[in-house]
C-alpha cells in the first residue's frame, strides 16, 4: 500500500472529495469531463514537478462559478508503509498567492522536491502517446521524471544545470565579468556531469528490466542514450569555455546536457534494432510507451512505495495485451491508479479493485 486517505480541496471541479481505503488496484470510472482525470493530477502532485498536464497553477484551482473568484486548492494524502502511517503528505496553494505551490509533509513546510524522498509516482496518459515523435526536449523531460522517481537528488541537479545555463546566456550577451562566467560555467559543468550520469544510468537500468521482457504481446523497445556533449565536469567546462563566441552569436549554449537524446527502436524478433520509434505504427508505439512504463515501475517500487497512474489506457488495449497489462501489474509492487469510462474493460480485476463513480467531480464508492 502506498496512499490513502486521499483528499482534494477545490482542485480543477472537485469542491471536496475523498478516496479512503484504496486497494492494491483502484478504478475512477465516468463519462468524459466527469473529473477523473483531475484526480490523477492531484495523486501526481504529491511528487515534485507541475504533474501529468504540467498546467499552471492558476488552472488547477476551483472556481466557485463561471468568471467567478478563483480559490486556494489543497490536496493530502497519507502514506502507508509494511501496513502503518509513515507520512501526511499534503500540496496546496493560497489565495493570496495562486502561483506559489506550498508542500507540507508532517505538518511541517518542506520542498516539492521532499516529496520524491517518500515516495515514487509515474503516470502514463493519452497526451504522451506522442512522446516518440515529439521534441527532444519532451523525451528529456520524460527521462528526468523517471529518474527523479528513483533518484530524488536528481531534481536538484536538473534545477541548478538550467539556472546556470540561463545565467551563462546572459552574461554572454551582455559581455559581462569574465571571472563571474568562469564561476557559472563551472557550476553548469558540474551540475550537467551530475545530469548526464544520473540519465545514462536509469537508461542502463531500464534496457536491464526491458531487456528482460518477452516481445509479447507489448514491442520490445530498445533505448539508448545520447549525450549532448561531453559528461565529465572538466570536459564541459573546457567546452563551455571554448565555445563562448558561438554560443554567444546562437543565444544558447549549443553542447550540454540540455541537448541530449533519448533514442528509442523497436526490436525485432531476434532482438536486433529495428524501425526508429518514431516511424512505427501508433499501435506499436503505445506498446513501447507501455513497455517503459512497466520497467520503471519495477525500478521506482524498490525499497519504497511507488504509485503508478493510468489515465484510459486499458480502453485502447486488445484483450490479449490488456490481459498481459493486468499480470504485470498484478505482480508489482506499485499502488495502481486508472481510469476508463465504463468497467467492462476492467472485468478481469474488477473484484480485487478499490472502484469509484465519478460524475461531475464527485466520487461514489462502489
Amino acid at each position: 500500500m502506498a496512499l490513502t486517505k486521499i483528499t482534494l480541496q477545490n482542485f480543477r471541479n472537485h469542491a471536496s472529495s475523498q478516496l479512503a481505503e484504496p486497494k492494491h488496484f483502484n478504478l475512477l470510472v465516468g463519462e468524459n469531463g466527469a473529473g477523473k482525470t483531475n484526480v490523477l493530477e492531484a495523486i501526481s502532485l504529491l511528487s515534485p514537478g507541475r504533474g501529468l498536464r504540467r498546467a499552471p497553477l492558476a488552472d488547477l484551482a476551483r472556481k466557485v462559478a463561471a468568471g467567478g473568484a478563483q480559490q486556494a486548492f489543497a490536496i493530502g494524502a497519507t502514506l502507508i508503509e509494511q501496513g502503518q502511517t509513515s507520512a501526511r503528505l499534503g500540496t496546496y496553494t493560497e489565495a493570496e498567492r495562486p502561483t506559489r505551490r506550498l508542500v507540507r509533509i508532517n505538518g511541517a513546510d518542506a520542498s516539492a522536491s521532499a516529496l520524491s524522498e517518500w515516495h515514487a509516482v509515474a503516470w502514463l496518459t493519452p497526451s504522451m502517446d506522442g512522446l516518440f515523435t515529439d521534441s527532444a526536449g519532451a523525451r528529456r523531460r520524460f527521462v528526468d521524471r523517471m529518474a527523479l522517481a528513483i533518484e530524488p537528488g536528481h531534481a536538484k541537479a536538473v534545477n541548478q544545470l538550467e539556472t546556470a545555463l540561463r545565467e551563462r546566456n546572459r552574461l554572454l550577451e551582455e559581455r559581462g565579468d569574465a571571472r563571474w562566467l568562469d564561476a557559472i560555467e563551472a557550476q553548469a559543468a558540474q551540475n550537467g556531469s551530475i545530469v548526464a550520469e544520473t540519465r545514462a544510468r536509469l537508461v542502463s537500468r531500464l534496457s536491464d528490466e526491458l531487456s528482460a521482457l518477452p516481445a509479447e504481446p507489448f514491442a520490445r523497445p530498445i533505448l539508448t542514450y545520447r549525450p549532448g556533449g561531453p559528461t565529465t565536469p572538466e570536459e564541459l567546462l573546457a567546452e563551455f569555455a571554448r565555445n563562448r563566441p558561438r554560443d554567444r552569436a546562437a543565444g544558447r549554449a549549443l553542447t550540454g546536457p540540455h541537448r541530449d537524446e533519448l533514442e528509442v527502436v523497436m526490436a525485432m524478433a531476434d532482438r536486433s534494432p529495428g524501425p526508429p520509434a518514431a516511424s512505427c505504427s501508433t499501435g506499436e508505439q503505445k506498446a513501447m510507451l507501455i513497455a517503459i512504463t512497466l520497467a520503471h515501475g519495477v525500478l521506482a517500487a524498490s525499497g519504497r512505495p511507488s504509485v503508478l497512474l493510468l489515465d484510459e489506457v486499458a480502453a485502447h488495449l486488445d484483450p490479449v495485451r490488456r490481459k498481459a497489462l493486468f499480470e504485470r501489474l498484478r505482480a508489482g509492487k506499485a499502488q495502481i491508479w486508472m481510469t476508463g469510462t465504463e468497467l467492462a474493460p476492467f472485468a478481469e480485476i474488477e473484484e480485487e479493485a478499490a472502484v469509484w463513480r465519478v460524475s461531475g467531480g464527485e466520487l461514489e464508492r462502489l
